[in-house]
């Protein structure tokens, strides 16, 4: 059988995705190894980075685009359901309700400095949502999740994502000292270190830097405040919902827009999967190749959205986006501080 051939035998949406699919997962193999090398930075700052470089230096032609949208999307939903098979609800229930308090602040912290510090510097809405989620909750993660529901323009979605991972990078290596400095106890610098830093792999690397006993503490405070996606998403889903409708009315549309157009179906399947995990369903000897398939479907996802990414349209937003990610962080960080002192928990 010729090439020619077995190409017609090949469904022609496969076919027409390939050639961007291949790009992005190429891309994101070499962040994945990159990653290892290089922990601190991780593969998820790797993989947006060289998407970056090469979609503004090489200039990857038409062919590529239905590929890199559907990596950056559906390949997205695909990795949080995966990463819903390494959190295990009974592990995280007695932490997450010690800390629930803290986190609970802090994620009101984050929303409000979003939107009124946002507001200040003109930062649009889907850009200030997409910030304050990821400083909120769990970085990347919680950017992948909430832009399948808001649809920003996919610059924002890598703005805010290399926004949130420079502050990544720096609480690696602020948070440690700071604490050492402030003489916090090994529970009371987890508590800080998993409610101020935004993704899970730099909340480890700070916890574990500080002392094991952190560390442990920090991981499970971190993956609790990870499940708060879910209601958020649900929140920003119905708030869609309303605004398309009001649009429709407006116009005097009918329209066939309705919720279960933009629910968020994949929250449901991470619940599944989370619930399978707890249920013990999950061999322990293929939980390490669970873990790693997530991590390397997001790094495939935050590449793609790296190979969508315009640096000039991303350079028109000027420096206010990374004025925006520093205050809120800063908000956050400061917000946990004084919730555990006023607690008692310090």
């Amino acid at each position: 059988m010729t090439t020619s051939s077995i190409a017609t035998l090949v469904h022609p949406t496969l076919r027409m995705r390939a050639p961007g699919l291949l790009l992005a997962v190429g891309i994101g193999l070499l962040a994945l190894l990159l990653g290892r090398w290089a922990p601190l930075i991780g593969g998820p700052v790797i993989g947006i980075v060289l998407g970056i470089a090469v979609r503004n230096l090489l200039s990857p032609g038409d062919r590529y685009t239905p590929g890199i949208a559907f990596a950056g999307k559906k390949v997205l939903q695909w990795s949080i359901i995966a990463l819903g098979f390494g959190l295990s609800l009974s592990q995280v229930a007695k932490t997450g309700l010690e800390s629930l308090s803290v986190t609970l602040v802090t994620m009101t912290v984050a929303f409000l400095a979003a939107w009124l510090l946002g507001r200040w510097l003109g930062v649009h809405d889907k850009l200030k949502i997409l910030i304050g989620v990821g400083t909120a909750i769990c970085g990347g993660s919680a950017i992948a999740a909430v832009t399948p529901i808001i649809r920003p323009d996919d610059h924002d979605t890598a703005f805010a994502i290399s926004t949130i991972f420079l502050f990544n990078l720096v609480a690696v290596l602020l948070f440690p000292l700071l604490g050492h400095l402030m003489h916090l106890s090994d529970l009371g610098f987890g508590l800080w270190a998993g409610t101020a830093i935004n993704d899970t792999s730099s909340v480890v690397a700070a916890g574990y830097s500080f002392s094991k006993t952190a560390g442990d503490y920090a991981t499970i405070v971190k993956l609790t405040r990870a499940t708060l996606i879910i209601p958020v998403c649900l929140v920003l889903a119905f708030v869609v919902a309303a605004r398309e409708k009001r649009k429709h009315a407006l116009e005097g549309s009918v329209g066939h827009f309705s919720l279960a157009s933009i629910f968020p179906w994949f929250i449901l399947w991470f619940l599944v999967a989370s619930a399978i995990r707890t249920a013990g369903l999950i061999p322990v000897a293929i939980q390490p190749a669970i873990h790693t398939l997530a991590e390397f479907l997001i790094i495939v996802a935050l590449t793609a959205i790296g190979l969508s990414a315009n640096l000039r349209k991303m350079a028109a937003s000027g420096a206010r986006p990374i004025l925006l990610g520093l205050g809120v962080w800063i908000a956050v960080a400061v917000s946990s501080l004084l919730v555990q002192l006023v607690i008692g928990q310090l």
